[in-house]
């Protein structure tokens, strides 16, 4: 097992990690769910202790179904026919943006 030393930062506080190079792409993108719902909750709460916020985020994140991406591209193929050679309208760019996101 190859190990790499990162750095994940969360709630403004930086944490160094040990971990296998085969878990540095799931650690950062649950860094990322988990910044970004601190900053939904900082916005729609009247939360002042980061705490507070981490904790709310980190149950979110915790309890959120775990669907592979390749289902939800398949879920979404299902639904939206949108010809091969056609542009992606303005109505559709969130959905590929939310795509791109489970993807990268």
């Amino acid at each position: 097992m190859n190990e790499i030393s990162i750095k994940v930062t969360i709630a403004g506080r930086t944490y160094p990690l040990t971990v296998s190079s085969e878990q540095v792409d799931a650690i950062r993108r649950v860094e990322k769910q988990i910044e970004d719902s601190i900053a939904v909750f900082q916005k729609n709460y009247a939360v002042k202790d980061k705490q507070d916020l981490l904790a709310m985020a980190a149950l979110q994140v915790a309890t959120a179904p775990a669907t592979p991406p390749q289902t939800i591209i398949e879920k979404v193929v299902e639904r939206v026919e949108v010809p091969v050679n056609q542009d992606i309208t303005p109505e559709l760019e969130p959905l590929e943006n939310l795509l791109d996101s489970y993807l990268h």
